[in-house]
């Protein structure tokens, strides 16, 4: 048995680009781990969900207790930073944001993590947060620093397939859920979607858990404005589109190719 700890920015980060992973992870025997920075505070979420006195973050706390029961994970625990809001907003200088920690420092408080359940693989996202998110992005560098302070073995980058991401663009815009004016361009060079292929060394089969990846990502019904078009597929469309998960496996030569996250580790029980 291995044990992975997955590094996620926000509630809801989970189920997207790791949630079949994860998933797979427990019913192959492994013990996983979720550390979220934040609690998302700053959230999007549809009037009138919530219920009256009813906050965000306990809406959002409770979405990620059944989030994180579909997938089976083990344990949750949260860093304790606020939402840093999205890119080029005041919410980005909060002093208690997670885009203002000192990176050593929060690096540190995850660490401790890593080392208390001895961690085998870190997964947490690609240099570019995926998308620019600046809590996504500092889920890159604290992670990355915190694998080096904690010495854990493995780190995965979870990212985006650009090569899917216009795949599923032409599908949603071919089914009507969406117009060319509603998608991102992913010609224009300043658009940050995913990573090329090229540099993609891990693809993980999860379409077997793709159900268990449909429940996360319902449980988490303020999010529905992101998870909304996913959510909208039929489900062999969702199979298919959302049925490979995409890292970027750290210190090994560019052309390393492999199908498992746990390549290359003593897997046996311990």
């Amino acid at each position: 048995m291995a044990t992975l700890v997955a590094f996620h920015a926000h509630p809801d980060d989970e189920c997207l680009t790791t949630g079949g992973t994860l998933a797979r992870a427990v019913d192959d025997g492994h013990r996983v781990v979720i550390v979220y920075a934040t609690r998302g505070e700053l959230g999007q979420v549809p009037d009138g969900l919530l219920a009256p006195g009813e906050t965000l973050v306990e809406r959002r706390l409770a979405e990620v207790a059944a989030s994180t029961a579909a997938l089976g994970v083990h344990r949750i625990d949260w860093l304790g930073y606020r939402d840093s809001g999205m890119q080029g907003t005041p919410d980005n200088d909060h002093p208690a944001s997670f885009w203002q920690a000192d990176v050593d420092g929060a690096a540190e408080r995850l660490a401790s993590i890593l080392r208390h359940e001895r961690a085998d693989v870190l997964l947490a996202y690609d240099e570019n947060g995926n998308y620019g998110h600046p809590d996504h992005v500092q889920v890159h560098r604290v992670g990355v620093r915190a694998a080096e302070l904690a010495g854990t073995p493995q780190v995965l980058e979870a990212t985006m397939s650009r090569d899917r991401i216009r795949a599923f663009i032409e599908l949603m815009v071919a089914s009507g859920e969406a117009t060319w004016d509603d998608v991102p361009d992913l010609d224009d060079p300043d658009q940050i979607l995913g990573m090329p292929d090229d540099v993609i060394t891990t693809r993980v089969d999860v379409r077997p858990w793709t159900d268990r990846k449909l429940d996360s990502m319902r449980a988490h019904e303020t999010q529905v404005g992101d998870l909304g078009p996913f959510l909208a597929l039929p489900v062999d469309e969702f199979r298919e589109a959302m049925g490979t998960e995409f890292f970027i496996r750290r210190g090994v030569p560019p052309d390393h190719r492999d199908d498992d996250i746990f390549a290359g580790l003593d897997v046996a029980p311990r």
